[in-house]
């Protein structure tokens, strides 16, 4: 599995896991939504789950659960801060197209 975290988004889930001493990693993954079809999803994880995979990112595990496999790898995901909104923000390889309000995308199908 290749991710790779900017230092930002590095630092950022660093302080949120440090927060949280429960949480085993960060849940990064993709669920359907929004009028592409996917949106991320990253979030404090309680535990792995069958089928997760445990990816260590510069210190920082990250869960990824089996279906978000094909469609997060290669993805970079940093953390920006634009005024007073912060976000993770992600360049994801696989995906071909976005919404206008960029909260979700697409991919093209795989071919049979």
């Amino acid at each position: 599995m290749n991710i790779q975290i900017t230092p930002t988004a590095r630092e950022r889930m660093t302080v949120f896991l440090a927060s949280n001493p429960q949480a085993e990693g960060v849940r990064f993954g993709v669920r359907s939504t929004g009028c592409s079809g996917f949106g991320y999803v990253v979030e404090l994880a309680g535990s792995a789950s069958e089928g997760d995979e445990v990816v260590h990112v510069d210190g920082v595990p990250l869960i990824v659960d089996a279906a978000s496999r094909p469609l997060v790898q290669g993805t970079v995901i940093d953390f920006q801060r634009q005024g007073l909104n912060t976000s993770f923000v992600f360049h994801n390889p696989n995906a071909t197209g976005e919404c206008g309000c960029g909260e979700s995308f697409t991919v093209d199908a795989p071919a049979d």
